[in-house]
């Protein structure tokens, strides 16, 4: 396709969020962060194995697949990307035709995960988590179905970056932990932040860290400031409702 034909369907397809460069085309050039998401890859791109022949990639929430993408460039066998979003797919589905990169793309939903029936080596969950209603859910989902190895993570974070000690268990009168900044906390957005509605769950670093391990994930590498290199790991609870009580978990 020449520029001029990519151009237009470039315009067709938009509104982009990411910024994608088709064949010297860019999709969202005027984008409030900058060259997004290029900019925040290059900060933690080298934590991610350069050569991924004959690994499977699972992205959820690809949007226009830009990771999608340079995981298949890094040479990864078989790479699906999974959106709920039509017009995000559409986007994808044409950014890896223009750069000639055999991609599946799915509508599904990060909580219909089981239904794929396959674990892969790695999962990508980039830029969803604070979107969701039900986030440790989806964490759960995740673990229990499709991550097979590693986890690559990312979200909005706010609040303090500190991350203080927290004890295996308080009694039912000690209350001042939760007053410290570095305490596990999601900040929860009743109407819209950033003039999104979706913006649901917005946690702090403490809260970041705490739901992965509390998913089964073990914290390998630290990359970028809201990027976690995530290994798949035994849950330290079992799955299930914790009410009525019943002790220590078995």
């Amino acid at each position: 396709m020449s520029s001029t034909e990519i151009a237009a369907r470039v315009q067709a397809l938009g509104p982009w969020f990411h910024n994608l460069d088709l064949n010297g085309v860019a999709t969202a050039p005027s984008h409030f962060l900058g060259d997004y998401p290029a900019v925040k890859w290059r900060r933690f791109a080298d934590a991610i194995p350069r050569d991924l022949a004959c690994k499977s990639v699972l992205d959820i929430g690809c949007n226009a697949g830009f990771y999608a993408m340079q995981m298949k460039e890094r040479g990864a066998a078989r790479v699906l990307g999974l959106d709920s979003d039509e017009e995000y797919l559409a986007q994808a589905r044409f950014a890896a035709e223009v750069n000639e990169l055999d991609i599946e793309f799915r509508r599904m939903s990060v909580y219909d995960v089981g239904a794929l029936g396959e674990r892969f080596d790695i999962v990508l969950f980039m830029g969803v988590f604070y979107h969701l209603r039900h986030p440790l859910l989806a964490l759960d989902l995740i673990h229990e179905h499709v991550a097979g190895d590693l986890l690559v993570f990312q979200s909005m974070q706010r609040g303090s970056r500190d991350v203080c000690s927290v004890k295996e268990n308080y009694d039912f009168w000690t209350t001042d932990m939760f007053d410290h900044a570095g305490y596990p906390k999601m900040h929860f957005v009743e109407h819209k932040y950033a003039d999104d509605w979706t913006n649901w769950w917005i946690p702090n670093r403490a809260g970041v860290e705490a739901m992965l391990r509390s998913a089964g994930f073990t914290i390998a590498v630290h990359p970028e400031e809201e990027v976690y290199i995530c290994r798949r790991d035994a849950r330290p609870y079992a799955a299930g409702p914790v009410y009525p009580s019943r002790g220590e978990a078995s």
